[in-house]
């Protein structure tokens, strides 16, 4: 799997899309969740999809410490890779 933030932020913006019911491309990266119309009930069910496909655990905090797909992805992609020990 591609854990690239590039395709990190796809996969979200298509996840959501899917959930808002809006064209994929709507969902602009840069913007925060809550201009994006992301309630608490879409922000669960991202982090529980996150969880599942990137094996990343993240917690609702910080959704308001990244508050938008970009940081996300920066953030997913940084915890994704494999550690060097």
């Amino acid at each position: 799997m591609d854990t690239s933030k590039e395709a990190i932020v796809t996969w979200c913006q298509e996840y959501l899309a899917s959930l808002l019911e809006v064209p994929a491309a709507t969902i602009d990266p840069t913007a925060d969740f809550d201009r994006l119309g992301i309630d608490s009930a879409v922000a669960v069910a991202l982090l529980i999809e996150v969880e599942d496909r990137y094996g990343v655990d993240l917690a609702p905090e910080d959704l308001f410490e990244n508050p938008n797909l970009d940081a996300v992805a920066t953030y997913l992609h940084a915890q994704s890779r494999p550690s060097v020990g």
